[in-house]
């Protein structure tokens, strides 16, 4: 668990490159709007955890996924998010497959070239 409570926060320069992604060219946001941004979005996710590690343990787990998170989503009304939040969650999952399967060709190809220069 976390020492202190400014060990919550998500950090202030993930944030704010998140918010000049989202916002048009140009315009600009002061340092006390990130940091509020900042504060807002580390509580948002701390009540999103909070429902979704209620669900695990009213399913009597111990393991939150992301599966828990989208029921969570929808537990605390925020339903509009469910369906982009699930198409992200797919794609994650697809570019994590996709690396673990370029990683095993990687290992593939360095053991035949191993084995050829055994001979």
């Amino acid at each position: 668990m976390a020492e202190k409570l400014e060990d919550l926060n998500l950090p202030l320069t993930v944030v704010t490159r998140i918010v000049k992604e989202a916002l048009p060219e140009g315009v600009a946001i002061s340092k006390e709007a990130r940091t509020g941004l900042a504060k807002a979005a580390s509580v948002f996710v701390l009540y999103v955890t909070s429902a979704a590690t209620n669900i695990v343990k009213n399913n009597k787990r111990k393991a939150l996924t992301g599966q828990d998170v989208l029921e969570a989503m929808s537990d605390i009304e925020f339903d509009r998010f469910v369906e982009p939040l699930r198409d992200a969650l797919e794609q994650y999952k697809q570019t994590v497959s996709a690396k673990k399967l370029a990683s095993g060709k990687k290992k593939d190809e360095m053991e035949e070239v191993e084995m050829v220069e055994d001979e």
